[in-house]
């Protein structure tokens, strides 16, 4: 049985994908740790005979190895996501994700991985100068946080082509839902104020993006890990289909049967110059590399999260996106 160590393996994708993982795989699952003992969303797969935890900072290099040693691929997830945290915080959002994949590189590397991959960000981009996407596109982030992916990204691959080792690929994934996801992103957003009344609080509405499904995003990876000759490859996670916010307000208003009004408030919107307009993958070289595309539909995801936050949902909340 192939071991797999997984980064951020108690975060929204980290659990669904070591979840994947343990149908077929001895997963080394690396969380954050924190003074409660929590594993975070892992939890649900504790008991997984096959699942091995270890708790630590990534940017301790001796605590990360424990995880690393004895594994033939690494999956690696673990960052600071939050945009703006990282206006706030810029310093320590970019310090920390670029460390963390030095560390995650060099301990792999160290221990005679066959392969690294390391998830990326369709914040990258930026806004879209074309439609869709591809993997040549300029980079062109417009918060710190995208900077620290390209930083990262640049560093994966320069790796590969100087120092050699595990063969690096590099996956952007775009927008991933799903069940777990942060109630503070767009969508988990969206349907809990749907469920608590008929007024959705937002920023920018117009803006739009490609909704990927977290079961299909899971598999992306699990695939990115196995397929042979990706070595220095570049590949998206994406459907292909673009989406506005308000699209998706009206398909949960659909979903479920009532009539959605929005409201924009200036304070939960991106500044001009940091606000991402448009993003949509072109998903051709996931499919011809991996063989990958994705199975769950915008509308079928959603009506599975609707289902899923609609347990116990009460009293109208305002959620910040």
């Amino acid at each position: 049985m192939k071991k797999v160590c997984v980064t951020g393996a108690g975060g929204f994708i980290g659990s669904h994908l070591a979840g994947l993982l343990l149908s077929g795989h001895e997963v080394s699952a690396f969380v954050r740790y924190v003074s409660t003992g929590s594993i975070g969303l892992l939890a649900e797969h504790e008991a997984a005979s096959n699942l091995t935890v270890h708790r630590g900072d990534l940017r301790d290099v001796d605590a990360f190895r424990q995880a690393v040693a004895g594994c033939d691929t690494l999956l690696h997830l673990a960052a600071h996501i939050s945009i703006p945290y990282s206006k706030i915080h810029p310093r320590e959002v970019f310090d920390a994700n670029t460390q963390m994949t030095m560390n995650a590189l060099s301990v792999a590397h160290q221990e005679g991985l066959s392969r690294v991959v390391l998830i990326s960000t369709s914040e990258v981009y930026g806004s879209a100068q074309t439609i869709p996407i591809t993997e040549e596109h300029p980079l062109h982030p417009q918060s710190v946080y995208a900077a620290s992916k390209v930083a990262s990204d640049q560093l994966g691959l320069a790796w590969s082509r100087q120092i050699g080792g595990p063969e690096i690929v590099i996956l952007r994934p775009f927008n991933t839902y799903g069940p777990g996801q942060s109630l503070r992103a767009v969508i988990p957003t969206i349907i809990r104020q749907a469920l608590a009344g008929d007024e959705i609080h937002l920023g920018a509405t117009s803006t739009t993006r490609d909704f990927v499904y977290v079961e299909d995003t899971a598999r992306a990876i699990l695939l990115a890990g196995e397929a042979p000759d990706l070595d220095g490859e570049v590949i998206h996670v994406g459907t292909g289909v673009e989406t506005s916010v308000s699209e998706v307000v009206e398909l949960v208003g659909e979903i479920l049967n009532k009539k959605l009004s929005v409201i924009s408030e200036q304070e939960r919107t991106r500044g001009e110059k940091e606000e991402v307009e448009r993003l949509v993958a072109d998903p051709r070289r996931a499919k011809e590399l991996l063989g990958w595309e994705a199975k769950v539909n915008l509308r079928e995801g959603l009506e599975r999260l609707v289902r899923e936050l609609g347990e116990g949902a009460g009293e109208k909340v305002r959620y910040q996106v």
